[in-house]
């Protein structure tokens, strides 16, 4: 099974796949790859993070999507924003971010438009390593992260710019929704975006790594706002943040 599962890898190394998104998504196309998660060989696609746009996200929104991989939250997030929102697709993977940027160009036109930024989201300003993981580009993390237990080990590490959130502020619209997934850098990113944070006060979902659940908890109270376990259907408020945390402004 695992010489089947190493070999199946392989061949999925820059495969390229056109996916179309549901169909109250007006049937965004998105190109995808299994390198990036081999769950993409299987047809259709399905995420949880198609429901957090069906809650959160309305016309108009400006949606951050950091750590957005081949971009499905993005591209959701872009047919429910509309027109008169923006998404700001952060990508660290320099060969995501290109695969993401060519997904942008074939949105409809009543879609929000779809603004790529190739780095990585961190705690400060400057350039950072970053691991590529031989499992699946899914699970690629920085460096100075714990990053999760799926790399299956480091493809290669390559160097990528790193940015702040705060610093993002500055250039981009405010955010009303943003979507953390960065595998294990989660507490780096909030730190580097207390600001936005405290200022714009956007709805936050955030997949949490172990390690960093007690100092995003403490981030996250600090600047005030309930945390609530995203995965229980309701929602279920927590005290310290969990693997999917949904974090709203009190």
């Amino acid at each position: 099974m695992r010489i089947f599962r190493r070999t199946i890898e392989r061949l999925s190394r820059n495969r390229v796949l056109k996916k179309h998104l549901p169909v109250d998504f007006a049937r965004a196309p998105l190109l995808v790859s299994p390198d990036a998660s081999l769950r993409f060989w299987k047809p259709g696609i399905q995420s949880d993070l198609f429901d957090y746009a069906r809650e959160f996200v309305h016309s108009g929104s400006v949606v951050w999507d950091i750590g957005a991989n081949v971009g499905l939250f993005a591209v959701a997030a872009a047919q429910r924003a509309g027109v008169s929102g923006q998404v700001v697709a952060m990508e660290a993977d320099i060969w995501l971010a290109g695969l993401l940027h060519r997904t942008a160009t074939m949105q409809p036109s009543t879609s929000a438009p779809i603004q790529v930024i190739p780095a990585a989201a961190y705690s400060s300003m400057g350039v950072a390593a970053f691991n590529i993981a031989r499992r699946g580009r899914a699970s690629n993390f920085l460096a100075a992260a714990t990053g999760s237990t799926q790399t299956g080990g480091i493809r290669e590490t390559v160097q990528v710019v790193a940015i702040t959130l705060d610093w993002l502020l500055a250039q981009k619209r405010a955010p009303t929704v943003v979507k953390i997934d960065v595998e294990g850098a989660e507490a780096h990113v909030l730190r580097g975006g207390l600001r936005t944070i405290a200022e714009c006060r956007p709805i936050i979902l955030c997949e949490v790594c172990e390690p960093a659940c007690d100092e995003v908890t403490d981030l996250l109270s600090h600047c005030g706002y309930t945390l609530y376990d995203w995965d229980a259907r309701p929602h279920t408020r927590v005290g310290r943040a969990c693997y999917n945390t949904l974090a709203l402004p009190s």
